[in-house]
């Protein structure tokens, strides 16, 4: 039976093991899917010699940018990125110190198709992507392909960012996308949300937030109040798992 899996740190509430598990079950697939939550990045040595039946990772927070120099190899599209979040395991048979790693990137995938419904070409001609992690430039690349212009905010600016304090109604109205690329609203600290000025939002802004924990994140409740459009992550972790599942299955 060969095994899948998610490396991350911490893993509290993983879509993954739920979505893969049903899968499997609903398919008849003989394979499990295990959650390896590692403190260090070293230790994805450790997850693939003692998992001989290992075939395929999913990656997520921390990890997506530090895991590319433990790789035999990554798609041009997740090296354009710069971020990783799924990993065919090819086993050498007979030798269990011998295997090859190639990295992808599913999120960009899994992104794309789904906001592309939601955007407005005469409307949403800019974007702002909250936070700066291996998610993000996912995000980023999706836009640079949909010629929409972006810009990151973070706690930290410099010529291709703002900061949250730089975030005002000129800007917001210049950038009538907002996508929550931070892990901040997650359960159980949802009663948190980016820090930006919500009262400058409008029913032409399309919020979009990453998180599916909760479904909607106090960032999207205080965007649907304004009148935004507003879509939390749960159909791009599908499409993703759905991408990453294509990956690993196809011999």
């Amino acid at each position: 039976m060969h095994t899948y899996g998610l490396i991350g740190f911490p893993l509290k509430h993983s879509f993954s093991s739920k979505f893969f598990t049903e899968k499997f079950a609903r398919e008849g697939v003989e394979a499990e899917y295990l959650n390896f939550e590692i403190e260090d990045i070293l230790q994805l040595r450790e997850v693939i010699l003692f998992n001989q039946h290992l075939r395929g990772l999913n990656v997520t927070i921390p990890y997506k940018e530090q895991v590319i120099p433990f790789l035999n190899e990554i798609t041009p599209e997740a090296q354009r990125i710069g971020a990783v979040n799924t990993i065919k395991i090819e086993r050498e048979p007979g030798n269990m110190y011998f295997y090859h790693l190639t990295g992808y990137n599913t999120d960009y995938v899994g992104f794309k198709k789904s906001i592309e419904p939601l955007i407005r070409p005469g409307l949403h001609k800019k974007a702002l992507i909250l936070g700066t992690g291996g998610a993000s430039k996912a995000v980023r690349q999706v836009f640079e392909e949909m010629n929409i212009p972006w810009k990151y905010v973070s706690r930290t600016g410099s010529d291709e960012r703002f900061t949250y304090n730089e975030i005002d109604e000129a800007v917001l109205l210049e950038h009538k996308i907002v996508v929550n690329c931070s892990p901040i609203g997650t359960f159980p600290k949802d009663e948190e949300c980016p820090d930006i000025p919500y009262r400058f939002l409008t029913h032409e802004h399309l919020l979009y937030d990453l998180i599916y924990n909760p479904s909607e994140t106090l960032f999207l409740k205080k965007g649907k109040t304004q009148g935004a459009t507003i879509k939390n992550g749960a159909e791009m972790l599908e499409l993703q798992a759905l991408a990453a599942w294509e990956i690993w299955s196809k011999q």
